[in-house]
């Protein structure tokens, strides 16, 4: 079941996503998310952590005053890549308000250790970025962490605040983004 769920998981995703190049603007963020890193002092060869399906759930339960913004991509994605810029803008705004991005990355393990760390290097991520390795994914991730997404394809979009949920299937645009996450916040 689980090579049924990953197969069409990658299927999906190849034939809604072109690999592209991420388009960075060179602008450093940072946010809140606390994810242990394994950094040297100038972050150049960050290797993101990777998480269990079940540590990355425990994630996405989080409930309390707190809203989180958890985006599952990958680097082949070229919708992926398009929405990143827009999450960067509204990290940097929103850097002192109680709101923690997560990006969880669905790359080929094989990939993690150079486009993945490429990626996160690039758009000055570390923080920010999970690795979650699609082989150990099954059904009951998707119906016991989702209402709607069922691992089919991405981006995906979760956000949570308190007991408020929102899920986006596909790529979001800044005005969709800012307008959920005002949602949220007001």
């Amino acid at each position: 079941m689980k090579k049924i769920i990953l197969s069409m998981l990658i299927l999906t995703a190849v034939y809604s996503c072109k690999k592209e190049s991420p388009n960075t603007d060179g602008t450093a963020t940072t946010d809140s998310l606390s994810v242990t890193q394994n950094t040297t002092a100038q972050g150049s060869t960050y290797v993101p952590k990777e998480l269990s399906p079940e540590n990355v759930g425990q994630h996405l339960a989080k409930s309390n005053d707190t809203l989180y913004v958890t985006n599952f991509f990958a680097t082949w994605c070229g919708p992926c890549m398009k929405e990143i810029p827009s999450f960067k803008n509204k990290m940097q705004e929103l850097k002192d308000k109680p709101v923690k991005f997560t990006f969880v990355n669905l790359d080929d393990k094989n990939d993690w250790d150079i486009a993945v760390k490429n990626f996160v290097v690039e758009n000055n991520l570390a923080a920010n970025v999970i690795l979650l390795d699609g082989q150990k994914l099954d059904q009951d991730f998707f119906s016991k962490n989702f209402k709607q997404w069922d691992g089919g394809s991405i981006p995906f979009t979760f956000m949570r605040k308190g007991n408020q949920t929102d899920e986006y299937l596909g790529m979001m645009t800044e005005e969709v983004l800012n307008s959920k996450i005002d949602a949220f916040l007001k």
